[in-house]
Order: C-alpha cells, then sequence, then structure tokens
C-alpha cells in the first residue's frame, strides 16, 4: 500500500492520502480523543501522543500534530497507523455518521439553498483539496455561520479564507448575506 503526503496551508495538518476510499459519504472531524469513539482509525491514531486532530475525508485523512511535535518523526508513525488499519479490515467509522443540521426560517430557505449550493459547488471542493471541510452551520439576519474542519482548523490563513474568499463570494451571488463567521 501506498500512501501520499500533501502539505497543507496549516503547518501543523499533513494530507494523507491512501489511495482509497475514506468516507463512502459525509466526513468525520475529531478535534480530539475523547471525540473519536466511534472510529477505529481515529483512536488508532490518537495513541500517537503528539496527534491532536483527525480529519476523515472522501479520499484523505488529515491529521494535526502538537506545537512542538517534528512532522519528520511523527509522519512515519501516522503512515503506519494508516497502513496497518486499512490492512486490518476494520471499518474507518463504525456505525452511521450524521448530518449537521440546523433550523431554517421559513422565509430565509430559499436563500440558505443557494448559500448551501454555493458552499458545496466551489468552496468545499477547494477547501477538501487543502485536507479541510467548511461546513454551512446558520443563517440568521444575513449572516452565515460556517464550522471549518480538518486542517482548516486552526489555520492561520482561515480567516483570510473566509473574510476575503468565501463571504466576497456569497455576498456577490447572496446579495442578502452581509457577513460570513466561524462557529465551533
Amino acid at each position: 500500500m501506498f500512501i501520499e503526503t500533501e502539505d497543507t496551508p496549516n503547518p501543523a495538518t499533513l494530507k494523507f492520502l491512501p489511495g482509497r476510499t475514506v468516507m463512502a459519504a459525509g466526513t468525520a472531524d475529531f478535534p480530539g480523543p475523547e471525540a473519536a469513539g466511534s472510529s477505529p482509525l481515529a483512536r488508532a491514531l490518537f495513541a500517537l501522543p503528539e496527534v491532536t486532530r483527525v480529519f476523515l475525508g472522501a479520499d484523505f485523512i488529515t491529521v494535526t500534530k502538537t506545537h512542538d511535535a517534528d512532522w519528520s518523526l511523527l509522519k512515519p508513525q501516522v503512515l503506519g497507523v494508516i497502513m496497518d488499519h486499512f490492512l486490518s479490515g476494520l471499518p474507518v467509522i463504525e456505525g452511521e455518521t450524521e448530518e449537521e443540521a440546523f433550523e431554517v426560517a421559513e422565509e430565509d430557505r430559499e436563500i440558505v439553498a443557494q448559500i448551501r449550493e454555493l458552499i458545496d459547488t466551489r468552496v468545499r471542493p477547494a477547501v477538501a483539496m487543502d485536507g479541510g471541510d467548511i461546513v454551512l452551520r446558520g443563517f440568521r439576519d444575513g449572516v452565515v455561520q460556517l464550522r471549518l474542519h480538518g486542517a482548516c482548523s486552526g489555520c492561520p490563513s482561515s480567516r483570510a479564507t473566509l473574510k476575503h474568499g468565501i463571504e466576497n463570494m456569497l455576498k456577490h451571488y447572496v446579495p442578502e448575506v452581509v457577513a460570513v463567521q466561524a462557529v465551533e
């Protein structure tokens, strides 16, 4: 099994491409070991003390390290865990993954549908290339709320991406949008 790696805009995060499907549908973000209960792969990665976050995408895994960890030492360990997991035949996720949902006011349904379409077709594919994901979490009074996952979470350039990239695009296509903000 050959696993490719790619740098991400977040220097604390690397993207691992195992050359096979990781998540058949959706994504999964594990911001710490306590959240990894449903994923044998994430639990195995968190067994490495320098791993602080794991994100699973369609065909990639992003791993975030502690500030003082050295990728030259940690990367071979992560590669070994990922290889062992896929060779074991264990599932990546045990049970069903849940789609994140939020309440939408009746008068905002069409606007939210437009925002969701733009996020899903223009933003998420680009962000996935960098090892992350952005999920629509709400819309109220013209403010779009987005949750950042994977390499995007904690990335030094994520604020600029939100304000100068995503916010400007959404304002251009959906005049009702006045701002974009990240939420936890």
